[in-house]
């Protein structure tokens, strides 16, 4: 299986399966003398950890990582880091139901009829567990993120037809402060209750909603990015689309820029009391030629409802017969609270990837 692997400069690969001894990453590229706060790797991983609250899933992990290599005295020393999480919570016996039989738009088939083979127990390699390992990755780019004065900023803008108003962000503290004030981790408080009593009215009806994440790069550099292939908002969203259950990705104005006159959407340049060139407008979302211009990145990440729901659906079996599935086992309602980690540190993962490029290649 290829494809574990992700990056350039700051390469990571991750394995591990969601019912093996444990799932893990290691950091090619990572650059010496970043300050590991072991506390914050755990606070970053704590907000994806199952478990969290009644409108999660109730798999109880803690998620308490341990560093294998790369630091010294805590410091990063620039050889490659290796990090691992053990599973802790594994029941097997729930997704016995399913050895034969593939559930509805998961990934069952498509292992089966790619590989021959296929871990049946929670999805196996095709397991959300797996990003449990990339948000440690990215709190270690967080880290050395944070030392440039880049801060990566996500949350729940909307739940099935709920959505946040527009928000202004004041500073990041405030930001962090405010959504990690309700379990649904959505900035605006009042929002947040009604996308909490949807959320759980889903639940209690075994079934599952879909919803949105905006996440913001504030003090992006002025340059990151390249103008073809790899363009800076392309590679956010191959990022984001690798995420378990991401259908849709788009930055600035979105699709709704296609509605637009570019007598409308032209971001208009001027320059500030600093003498710094910035735009009017940010339609462009902080990407112009897929190089970032210097304005905040703003993005917006699609999930769908969970796969697994609580009542009977029609399938088939391995040998192609009719069949009848009905989920169990321990699943999320909405995948967008806990998800909110993850937009995050894939979202450092490209922009430390990006920065580290920059000096290389620039």
């Amino acid at each position: 299986m290829a494809g574990n692997s992700f990056g350039q400069v700051f390469k990571i690969t991750t394995f591990g399966e969601s019912h093996g001894e444990a799932i893990g990453v290691t950091i090619d590229g990572c650059p010496s003398n970043i300050e590991v706060d072991l506390d914050f790797i755990q606070q970053e991983l704590d907000k994806r950890k199952p478990g969290q609250s009644k409108i999660t899933t109730q798999r109880k992990e803690s998620d308490t990582f341990k560093i294998l290599s790369g630091v010294f005295e805590g410091k990063t020393t620039g050889t490659p880091l290796a990090i691992v999480i053990p599973n802790e919570d594994q029941k097997s016996k729930d997704y016995d139901h399913n050895k034969d039989t593939f559930r509805p738009s998961h990934a069952d088939y498509t292992y089966q009829a790619k590989y021959g083979i296929r871990d049946h127990r929670g999805g196996g390699r095709s397991s959300a567990r797996e990003t449990a390992a990339r948000v440690a990755a990215g709190a270690i780019a967080k880290l050395f993120l944070k030392q440039k004065g880049i801060d990566i900023l996500a949350h729940v803008s909307s739940v099935g037809l709920l959505n946040s108003p527009e928000i202004n962000i004041y500073s990041a503290e405030e930001f962090i402060e405010k959504r990690e004030a309700n379990i649904v981790r959505c900035v605006d408080a009042a929002t947040a209750e009604q996308m909490i009593e949807l959320i759980d009215g889903i639940r209690k009806e075994g079934d599952t909603i879909g919803g949105k994440i905006t996440c913001y790069i504030k003090n992006c550099p002025v340059g990151l990015g390249e103008p073809v292939f790899d363009k800076l908002h392309a590679d956010l969203g191959k990022a984001m689309l690798s995420i378990n259950a991401v259908h849709g990705f788009d930055y600035g104005s979105g699709f709704e820029g296609s509605t637009m006159r570019g007598s409308q959407h032209n971001d208009i340049f001027q320059t500030d009391e600093n003498g710094k060139i910035t735009t009017k407008t940010n339609f462009s979302g902080g990407v112009q030629g897929g190089i970032a211009n210097g304005m905040d990145i703003n993005f917006r990440v699609a999930f769908k409802p969970v796969a697994t729901i609580m009542s009977n659906q029609e399938t088939v079996n391995k040998a192609g017969e009719a069949a009848e599935i009905k989920g169990k086992g321990r699943h999320d309602p909405c995948v967008v609270p806990r998800a909110v980690a993850i937009v995050e540190a894939m979202a450092a993962l490209v922009i430390i990837d990006h920065y580290l490029r920059n000096q290389l290649y620039h």
